[in-house]
């Protein structure tokens, strides 16, 4: 895979500082509509290899977010019923026994790129 990178002269540096605006700039770029708005960026190789690694950052947030909301409705069912839960949701009731199912999985990143902890 870092082959792929080097190739495209794509650097570490450079993915990291698209993570952290969480593709910010290449997105506004794109929707430019300029003719060469890639350019800037190494060109359309690199930004589809740099775009790919945003993408894969957003959609491991996307479902650690939805296995924390998981142990929230899991402990919810607990105290209320599925339809309590749901209304209180806005969404159907079998839909909670959905949400429920999952739990936290330990691989998951603990923090954002662009959150700096101490």
């Amino acid at each position: 895979m870092v082959e792929r990178f080097e190739a495209a002269g794509v650097t570490p540096a450079q993915v990291a500082s698209h993570l952290e605006d969480g593709g910010d700039r290449l997105f506004a770029a794109a929707a430019s509509g300029g003719e060469d708005w890639a350019a800037p960026f190494g060109g359309e190789r690199a930004v589809a290899l740099i775009s790919a690694e945003v993408s894969a950052l957003m959609s491991h947030l996307v479902a650690r977010a939805a296995s924390v909301r998981s142990v929230c409705v899991d402990a919810l069912l607990e105290e209320f019923s599925a339809v309590t839960v749901a209304g209180a949701l806005g969404v159907a009731r079998q839909k909670v026994y959905e949400l429920a199912r999952a739990s936290v999985d330990p691989e998951y990143l603990t923090t954002t790129p662009w959150r700096r902890h101490e």
